[in-house]
């Protein structure tokens, strides 16, 4: 049961993917407008959530994968590279939240603002930069292939 919980979709649809990153800009912007922690946190918490279980215990993930994304077509893309994607949001979220506590609004907003920005190319244009950066990797060797055989490289 926790391997089901604690798992990874693979594939991944598209365009779920996109919905969840038009949430996160959403909340990556209200985050700079209104310096909400509560915002930050919850954030925060969605990335972690999945990064950990893909949709399942994340709120905006359930959001995009069961009420949205089933009225859109759907678009396969492999998995680990949004995965990938998602951790560096979750790093993102992370020092936001980190420089946030600290009073360090500057750092803050700007490392948030980078998030925005990420989202806003998943979200509009269909860019992952974090997939863009996964096969970057893949290529240098620095991920082996055998994570993601179905990626193209």
């Amino acid at each position: 049961m926790l391997n089901k919980i604690f798992s990874f979709p693979n594939p991944v649809n598209e365009n779920a993917a996109r919905i969840v990153a038009c949430c996160v800009v959403v909340l990556s912007f209200l985050g700079l407008v209104t310096n909400s922690i509560y915002i930050l946190t919850f954030l925060l918490y969605g990335f972690v959530a999945r990064v950990l279980t893909g949709p399942t215990l994340s709120p905006i993930g359930q959001f995009a994968t069961r009420i949205v994304a089933p009225n859109l077509p759907k678009k396969n893309v492999a998995g680990p590279p949004k995965r990938f994607a998602q951790m560096i949001g979750l790093v993102c979220s992370s020092l936001t939240l980190y420089f946030f506590i600290i009073d360090q609004y500057l750092i803050s907003d700007l490392i948030l603002g980078l998030l925005l920005v990420f989202a806003c190319l998943e979200a509009f244009v269909g860019f992952c930069a974090g997939c863009y950066i996964f096969n970057k990797l893949m290529k240098i060797g620095l991920v082996p292939e055998s994570i993601c055989e179905q990626c193209q490289i």
